[in-house]
């Protein structure tokens, strides 16, 4: 609702570093560190914070990533550890809570910084890898708590303590968790399709969910009279 906020706990960056994957050594950006003070925010995210997978991360629409430690919490219970750091799931804003029915096109503001919220985190090998789990996938995409991407609408800066005031999106656009959601079960529902071409929704998501609009509308086409 309007005038809900959140806080600021942490703003985490990467350098490169080398981590094994598997069978395969990948240089990787998910291993993000508090930085202190103030942090610029551009329409690139944060300058300097390392990207290892350009194909799948990073770029405006998914220029940083949000992570709540209310949910860093819930995971450290699951997983049996005494805490979990800010950035160990890869976030840039480690945030306290979310707020209710987080939605695509949500905005978050603090002073001159805009944010719109673009989609949910698709969990990949390397979040497994780093948990130490191989079917650690399955487990985040099971306990629906992934987290949001955003894009950089005003740049701004930001430091830890700072509060992020919401503007609601519209209510017609679906919640990150329903997108979450969808996006691993592929129903067949064009309806929920089309919510969500309708909202800000990132790049990469809007392309496939594209080509699905286009072959669900080529499947309920009339066949032609003979």
């Amino acid at each position: 609702m309007q005038g809900d906020s959140i806080q600021v706990l942490a703003i985490s960056t990467a350098q490169a570093q080398n981590f094994t994957v598997g069978q395969r050594t990948l240089r990787t950006g998910h291993f993000k560190q508090p930085q202190a003070g103030a942090v610029d925010i551009g329409t690139e995210g944060i300058a300097g914070d390392f990207i290892g997978n350009p194909k799948h991360h990073g770029g405006p629409d998914q220029a940083l990533y949000l992570y709540s430690q209310a949910d860093a919490d819930w995971w450290a219970n699951e997983l049996d550890r005494t805490a979990l750091p800010a950035g160990f799931f890869g976030e840039n804003l480690t945030i306290d809570d979310w707020w209710p029915a987080v939605r695509v096109g949500d905005r978050l503001q603090c002073g001159d910084l805009l944010l719109e919220i673009t989609g949910p985190r698709i969990p990949c090998a390397t979040l497994a890898a780093r948990v130490g789990d191989a079917g650690f996938a399955k487990s985040f995409v099971k306990a629906e708590r992934p987290g949001a991407y955003v894009r950089v609408l005003q740049s701004g800066e930001i430091k830890a303590g700072d509060s992020l005031q919401v503007q609601p999106a519209s209510e017609a656009f679906p919640t990150v968790v329903e997108l979450y959601r969808f996006w691993h079960t592929r129903r067949q529902d064009a309806s929920f399709v089309q919510r969500t071409l309708a909202a800000p929704v990132a790049s990469r998501m809007r392309a496939e969910l594209e080509e699905l609009a286009a072959r669900q509308a080529k499947e309920t086409q009339p066949l032609p009279g003979i």
